[in-house]
């Protein structure tokens, strides 16, 4: 893809801002099992990794020249461009007993994660250049994973005044959305809508319409009455969508719906996408593994947003990612404190850490049920994601040469237990504690340095 200069000399600069200056290193990673999708390549082949980029990459033993260099026997494992993941939630300003910036980005790391984009619902609300600023200032400090911002898209994510959306634009952020609430005024978001196109960036909607789910806790279902907890619709994530895919029809800016949970909204996406839509979804490892039966005995661990549904929208979320409807994977990784999640389950915050387990997580639901292979799971989480945030024009999500040295090195057959209190994130709250996993990241590399090195 050809990237105009004043774009390309943009994505530079931002680039250089997001991460420390790189040391002078070379590495061989030899004889892995190369997937880089943007490039159409899964073979058997040697990358090289010299001075923070990619400086070639061959199926053809010994033709990399590599001395001096750190050689790596990467004989059964996978070598991939690095993970992005374009949905977690960081916590800081505001949440810091939550998660931090820095162990956010271990978090990250140790799941084989070398960009994440965060979500702007802190305290204060990531709504301006300012802010968005000193996310990216934190990041550089704890120079782990690179972190990209999706700035509020209404000023304190109250949907009713727009936010300096191109301000923030020109301070670095790569993505706008109110998520943790929908933006519910059609109005505004034909606004949003708008002036998301102009500046030349996604706006990622948490689809919610909210009058229908004031007071509610879990699906609405058997389990849900038996419980008397609050009942959450799927038609108030559908109806929203919905509502969005409408209004961008003569819009036609880049529309993103984040964690999708119901069958119904994957039809939804797979219509508008046949229409030409530039629309797009995303699905997360709760939403593709668990039901809502993971909430019996007031669990609050299994308490997310959107909640958890039913086997037949689990399989409605994997038949979308099979025929490429849902065409990006993002963790919502959401740190919780132990006493927050402590809290009876309607008072209980919704969300579930998710990083540092993602990897294999999605390997159960989508390799191991058949549904995908390797290469396109690999593709939902570095060129896609990439190409979704931008990041494709800085040289991320591909190993081709010259693109950044940003690499994960795959483990397809290690296996190992959930043990939150291990992690690196700062909170414990998942509902996958004890599960036996199969498939961990070994290394990731930012700017040509290993950062796991596990």
């Amino acid at each position: 893809m050809t990237v105009p200069h004043a774009r390309l000399a943009r994505a530079c600069v931002l680039l250089r801002t997001e991460y420390p200056s790189r040391p002078m290193t070379t590495t061989l990673l030899r004889a892995g099992r190369v997937i880089d999708p943007a490039s159409g390549l899964d073979a058997t082949a040697d990358v090289l990794l010299a001075d923070g980029r990619i400086a070639g990459v061959s199926t053809k033993p010994g033709e990399l020249g590599a001395t001096g260099a750190t050689v790596i026997d990467c004989a059964g494992l996978l070598v991939t461009p690095g993970l992005i993941d374009p949905h977690v939630h960081l916590r800081e300003p505001g949440g810091e007993h939550k998660e931090t910036i820095a162990t956010g980005v271990a978090a990250a790391i140790a799941g084989g994660f070398t960009s994440v984009c965060c979500m702007p619902n802190t305290t204060p609300c990531l709504d301006s250049a300012p802010l968005v600023e000193f996310v990216r200032l934190r990041a550089r400090e704890a120079g782990l994973a690179r972190v990209f911002v999706a700035a509020a898209a209404t000023i304190g994510r109250q949907g009713e005044s727009l936010a300096p959306m191109a301000a923030m634009r020109q301070a670095g952020a790569v993505a706008f959305t109110d998520d943790g609430d929908g933006i519910a005024s059609a109005q505004m978001m034909v606004r949003v809508l708008q002036m998301a196109k102009s500046v030349g960036c996604p706006f990622m909607q948490h689809c919610q319409e909210p009058t229908l789910t004031q007071g509610s806790a879990m699906n609405a279902g058997p389990l849900q009455a038996k419980l008397g907890l609050g009942a959450w619709p799927a038609i108030a994530e559908e109806l929203m969508l919905e509502r969005d895919v409408m209004l961008n029809r003569s819009i036609g800016a880049r529309y993103h719906a984040q964690h999708l949970s119901a069958a119904g909204s994957v039809d939804i996406i797979r219509r508008a996408r046949a229409a030409g839509q530039p629309v797009s979804g995303e699905a997360s490892p709760h939403h593709l593994l668990l039901t809502d039966e993971a909430c019996a005995g007031y669990n609050t661990m299994a308490k997310m947003n959107p909640p958890l549904r039913t086997a037949a929208d689990v399989q409605a979320l994997r038949a979308g990612v099979a025929d490429g409807t849902i065409d990006v994977l993002a963790t919502d990784h959401a740190p919780h404190s132990d006493a927050e999640k402590a809290r009876d389950f309607a008072g209980a915050p919704f969300g579930i850490i998710g990083l540092e387990h993602a990897l294999p997580l999605y390997r159960e639901a989508l390799v191991d049920s058949g549904a995908i292979g390797w290469a396109r799971l690999i593709a939902l989480m570095t060129i896609q994601p990439a190409r979704l945030l931008g990041l494709d024009a800085m040289g991320l999500g591909t190993l081709k040469v010259g693109a950044q040295a940003d690499v994960t090195v795959i483990d397809p057959d290690a296996e190992w237990t959930v043990d939150p209190s291990a992690g690196r994130s700062r909170s414990r709250n998942t509902p996958f504690a004890g599960r036996r996993l199969r498939g961990r990241a070994r290394h990731a590399f930012v700017d040509g340095v290993d950062r796991l090195a596990r």
